[in-house]
């Protein structure tokens, strides 16, 4: 079921939902949208309520008026969330920032967290800020085709079938736009987690792709390593897209982490 939400920033925002059961939030990373669970979606869908997001300017979601912030994103986060209780919620890569900030200004909407393939954000280092501060001009520059080629065989692993390739491209290309995708840049320069990390009090699992050559699993383990309890899962044979290149292995490890919560 697809629908659009009003969100606290007046922004409708998209949202697939799928199933019934306790509440589910899924939150993309910087080039995709809620297609990039689709996996997901059918699965945890079986005994939870799930949504999955267009975060504000991707995809089916409408563009915000300014640069929402990494606060403001976790509050349109939080306003999908109104009335449904604690949530678990997962983030892949910036959506795990996200993620990540939610649980951190509202612990009271969070239930567990699931950090997939994440980081601390880009604002750590005056290179990693840089870094993420080109990608809209690349962007700009290519277009949305062009762009989700070049970046697409990088977020999985170098044995990737074609056919996931082709899948994470097309997802991209039809996903990210101006001015949606620099604010979204602009918020991973800006944010650096590393203090706040030891303040988190839900439940946390930190799961990362074996071979991911963008965040890595050094980035993983520094962050499982500052969070009180949280559980650490390589998958092996995946790249930074581990959700989306072996979604059964994901799939188990993240339903197996909520089973064992009270």
């Amino acid at each position: 079921m697809t629908e659009d939400v009003p969100a606290t920033c007046e922004l409708p925002v998209h949202v697939e939902r799928a199933g019934a059961g306790s509440p589910v939030l899924l939150l993309h990373g910087i080039g995709g949208s809620a297609d990039s669970f689709l996996p997901q979606l059918a699965a945890f869908g079986a005994r939870h309520e799930v949504l999955a997001w267009d975060a504000p300017g991707y995809a089916r979601s409408a563009d915000p008026d300014g640069p929402p912030g990494m606060d403001g994103y976790a509050a349109v986060a939080a306003s999908l969330l109104a009335g449904l209780g604690p949530a678990h919620v997962a983030g892949v890569s910036w959506g795990g920032v996200i993620a990540t900030r939610l649980a951190l200004r509202h612990p009271d909407l969070v239930r567990s967290l699931v950090l997939a393939d994440s980081t601390r954000g880009s604002g750590r280092t005056a290179a990693t800020r840089a870094g993420m501060l080109a990608r809209p001009r690349d962007l700009e520059r290519d277009g949305a085709a062009d762009f989700a080629a070049k970046r697409g065989q990088k977020l999985v692993s170098p044995a990737a079938p074609p056919e996931l390739v082709a899948r994470v491209v097309a997802t991209m290309a039809r996903s990210v736009r101006q001015p949606g995708y620099g604010y979204a840049a602009a918020s991973m320069a800006e944010t650096a987690h590393d203090r706040l990390l030891p303040s988190l009090s839900v439940p946390v699992l930190v799961v990362v792709g074996r071979q991911d050559s963008v965040t890595g699993i050094k980035e993983s383990s520094v962050m499982a390593a500052a969070i009180p309890g949280a559980r650490f899962r390589v998958i092996e044979h995946a790249g930074h897209l581990a959700n989306q290149e072996q979604p059964e292995r994901f799939n188990a490890i993240v339903e197996d982490f909520w089973k064992g919560l009270p």
